[in-house]
């Protein structure tokens, strides 16, 4: 398999996967673990142990919630890691970012077109990742994020590390007027954020004229949330690739249909 790998520290190893090197096939080709999409069993049990032996992780502790569409997270800590199987996914589903400071699990979230975040304190040894979807990037799910591990690790946000990986580009992310609307009416500076374009399934030249569509720009929505929630600049990498320009690499939901596989972004702490 091939992993897309973030430089975030010696001491963390943080990578979104690709659709290479895996077992699943159609649009599930070929690398998914995402069990919540149609995929087979089989097909996503023979994939985290590919996954697991790559990482050095054992398959029980590659640990990823089935995700809301939300703004909640979780904590995963040496507690949580006692329960049963049953007992910590049912404690972490429903959320959509985890956090954590216990070393040799991997903590992950899956996209196929929405963002997803690594967050690394390397003065306090903690992580989190995060799955900003349109509903959680107007609710401010990576800020919360950056709060949260304030509160329970002591972070200090200009000393986080952050890392943006694969996602729809603005140029791919048309929406309707009620999901504009939903961002301006959260406070987003539209401006930025924001550009009309002809319809993407009729720009042509006789077609110029046609009713503009709205694009918003989900990659930079998160990018200024860490900014604003103290993250520097400098210290956030955006991987700059949109999964539905590169859906042959990376899975996009709106290029595939959401009967596909997922991209799982994962942290270690070593």
């Amino acid at each position: 398999m091939r992993l897309h790998e973030y430089s975030l520290g010696d001491a963390v190893r943080a990578f979104s996967t690709t659709r290479e090197g895996g077992a699943g096939t159609g649009n599930y080709a070929s690398f998914n673990i995402n069990r919540h999409c149609g995929d087979s069993e089989e097909s996503i049990a023979r994939n985290l142990e590919t996954l697991a032996g790559t990482i050095n992780v054992a398959p029980g502790r590659i640990i990823y919630p089935r995700q809301a569409h939300g703004a909640e997270y979780r904590c995963v800590t040496e507690e949580c890691l006692s329960l049963p199987a049953s007992g910590l996914q049912s404690f972490i589903d429903g959320s959509d970012a985890l956090i954590t400071g216990v070393r040799g699990i991997c903590i992950g979230v899956s996209t196929a077109d929405c963002i997803p975040i690594i967050i690394y304190d390397h003065e306090h040894h903690c992580a989190a990742a995060v799955h900003a979807g349109w509903r959680g990037t107007a609710k401010r799910i990576a800020q919360a994020v950056v709060a949260a591990m304030h509160d329970k690790f002591s972070s200090r946000p200009e000393a986080l590390r952050a890392a943006i990986g694969p996602g729809i580009s603005l140029a791919a992310f048309e929406v309707g007027d009620e999901v504009y609307d939903e961002f301006r009416d959260a406070g987003f500076h539209m401006e930025r954020i924001s550009r009309r374009f002809p319809p993407m399934h009729t720009r042509t030249a006789a077609l110029s004229r046609t009713e503009m569509k709205w694009h918003i720009d989900l990659p930079l929505c998160n990018r200024l949330q860490l900014i604003e929630g103290g993250i520097p600049s400098a210290s956030i990498h955006s991987s700059g690739i949109c999964t539905y320009t590169h859906s042959g690499t990376f899975f996009s939901a709106r290029r595939l249909g959401t009967a596909s596989g997922r991209i799982f972004t994962g942290v270690i702490l070593k």
